[in-house]
């Protein structure tokens, strides 16, 4: 059973507050936040599904961790794509899991993360883009993997998306940090008419060497694609061709990836 860790430190590097555990951990923290704070997790084993929870405003995601986690408070503009109970207030509950084999092997989305961030490593799914609109937050490419799928709004939170900045070769990589294997994938483009415009086709490459294109149709609603299941550790969306509406801003709301890690992978168990 692994050794696990949280930790709060200050903007000059100490501790705050800290907790242990063995195979769980929590921890409260009984003090705002300040500029500065970060979180660090720690795990005795790399490689693992952990429940996570950084903010009880947030909940938990099930996340994959390859090593040291360093987890930076956001403040000012970095908090537009957050709910405002987010790591606000006097008393802050964290806490970390081992995931059971049975959570692990479940067919679930393979692309949430709600502590994903820009700069963040070891801690995947993990979202990158070449373009994020004016490096708002409220336009990050973390926001397509949130778990958030309201699309008639744009902007602060609940209204997030990944924004393109008017690109055409405007791209979105979702990183799983092992070998999954995925069939299905769900989309919500932001559909916040007469603002937005809309993508009504999009491919996708795989790490395995596949590809495939997509037509969509305009609107809010999830839309699902389907494939012969495929054992990738990363996607990127690409090639999105705009509708002939006269909007410059076409937009991701949410993208949901649906499988299961690959057997032996992740720390999980064998199974069929």
């Amino acid at each position: 059973m692994s050794e696990l860790c949280i930790k709060v430190l200050d903007g000059k590097g100490q501790t705050q507050a800290v907790g242990r555990g063995t195979g769980e951990v929590s921890l409260v923290l009984a003090r705002e936040y300040e500029e500065g704070d970060l979180i660090l997790f720690q795990s005795s084993e790399n490689g693992q599904y952990i429940w996570l929870q950084f903010d009880d405003a947030l909940g938990k995601s099930l996340v994959y961790v390859t090593g040291m986690i360093f987890f930076c408070i956001p403040f000012g503009e970095k908090r537009a794509s957050l709910s405002p109970k987010a790591f606000r207030g006097k008393k802050h509950l964290l806490s970390a899991r081992a995931a059971r084999d049975f959570e692990i092997t479940a067919y679930r989305n393979l692309a949430v993360n709600v502590y994903d961030q820009g700069s963040i490593r070891n801690l995947y799914p993990h979202a990158t883009a070449n373009v994020e609109t004016r490096d708002e937050a409220v336009f990050a490419a973390r926001n397509a993997i949130d778990g958030v799928t309201v699309t008639s709004c744009h902007g602060e939170w609940p209204y997030g998306s990944w924004g393109i900045n008017r690109q055409d070769d405007a791209r979105i990589r979702i990183d799983f940090g092992t070998d999954v294997a995925a069939d299905r994938i769900i989309l919500y483009t932001r559909a916040d008419f007469p603002h937005d415009n809309w993508w009504n086709r999009v491919s996708f490459s795989f790490s395995d060497g596949s590809g495939l294109e997509w037509e969509l149709q305009k609107g809010g609603m999830a839309q699902e694609i389907r494939f012969e299941e495929k054992q990738i550790s990363w996607l990127e969306m690409h090639d999105m061709k705009k509708s002939d509406d006269p909007s410059p801003f076409p937009a991701l709301s949410q993208i949901e990836v649906y499988g299961r890690p690959c057997p032996g992978k992740g720390n999980g168990p064998e199974y069929k």
